[in-house]
């Protein structure tokens, strides 16, 4: 049985009155306080776009395997591109060893917003040659559901009480990173190495994720110790809060740790997804909000950039190893 997430319709927020709005921001205050997870509807959000973006990966994921690589980047240091299967492990995220994951992905990053490429990892794109339509589509989701992940800011300035500046002043240069994502078992693989897992558990790094996903089995959650299967409700998005959010309220909200199973059956069906990652300015400092910290609850992290939590995160599952700083905000979050 699918594990039930709160389902929020964002009509109200778009269309509403202030009444509507602060309704609409206690929802979504409640599902990040009991669970870290909210599915959204009435978002905006063109089915066509949708639906063009994942074209785009059924088309650009089953080419022959070297076709893809050419998109894979020529700097190691720069996180956009091609990721083949079993390069990465999420869950030295968290320092727990895993198998590499089974999924392949492909990464576009916010090159639009005037950061040095020179300098910053998340500054440039490296698209495939074929499709010829594929950066296109993918690019025109991309900053769709970017628009819409600001919009969620907003909606999170508003649950929690703050000035709405504080969150605009983290997201004028926001390091948006999306992660299309193909999971799929060969007919290969009949058995699997322990603990193999499409995704790798781990925590989102940013702020919060904007997930569209096939509504086949896969995605799970860990809820007081249980993993439950989460089911995506027909043209919603799910939206996990990110570290960053649960170390502005001080684990008042919940960056949930979750993981993503590998098929039941080899050569079984393909299972997609794509995941935008509003990891906001690369400078911006996640330290608790003064209004989530008293005398008696004094702040759970010590201060760190944004920029320097993702980077340090990201490089864990791809060097497949755990540095102390990840050891200590993992072992925080998944607890």
């Amino acid at each position: 049985m699918a594990f039930s997430i709160p389902v929020i319709d964002l009509s109200s927020w778009f269309g509403g009155s202030d009444t509507d709005r602060r309704a609409v921001a206690r929802e979504f205050d409640r599902a990040y306080r009991e669970v870290g997870f909210l599915q959204v509807t009435g978002h905006g959000v063109p089915e066509s776009v949708v639906n063009g973006a994942f074209d785009a990966m059924n088309a650009y994921f089953t080419l022959p395997e070297d076709e893809k690589r050419r998109a894979v980047p020529a700097n190691k240091e720069l996180i956009s591109g091609y990721t083949a299967r079993l390069s990465e492990s999420f869950s030295y995220s968290m320092s727990i060893e895993s198998p590499p994951d089974l999924m392949e992905g492909f990464m576009v990053n916010a090159d639009d917003v005037g950061r040095d490429p020179n300098t910053n990892p998340y500054s440039r794109n490296v698209w495939p040659e074929h499709p010829a339509w594929f950066r296109d589509r993918v690019w025109e989701y991309f900053t769709t559901v970017r628009d819409l992940s600001f919009a969620l800011c907003r909606v999170a300035a508003v649950a929690l009480e703050v000035e709405p500046s504080i969150f605009d002043n983290v997201l004028h240069e926001a390091n948006t990173m999306m992660r299309c994502n193909w999971y799929h078992r060969r007919s290969d693989e009949v058995v699997l190495a322990d603990e193999q897992m499409a995704l790798g558990a781990h925590t989102d790094y940013g702020i919060l994720t904007v997930l569209a996903a096939d509504p086949g089995p896969g995605l799970q959650v860990l809820d007081d110790g249980v993993w439950r299967d989460v089911a995506p409700e027909p043209g919603a998005f799910i939206v996990n809060a990110g570290d960053a959010l649960a170390v502005w309220t001080n684990d008042a909200w919940r960056s949930t740790v979750h993981r993503v199973l590998p098929s039941k059956t080899p050569g079984g069906s393909v299972r997609r997804s794509i995941a935008l990652f509003q990891d906001g300015n690369v400078d911006s400092v996640m330290e608790c909000l003064p209004t989530c910290q008293s005398a008696d609850n004094p702040p759970k992290y010590a201060p760190i950039t944004l920029g320097q939590h993702v980077l340090d995160k990201l490089d864990a599952g791809r060097q497949l190893v755990a540095t102390d700083a990840q050891q200590t905000i993992g072992d925080r979050l998944s607890g």
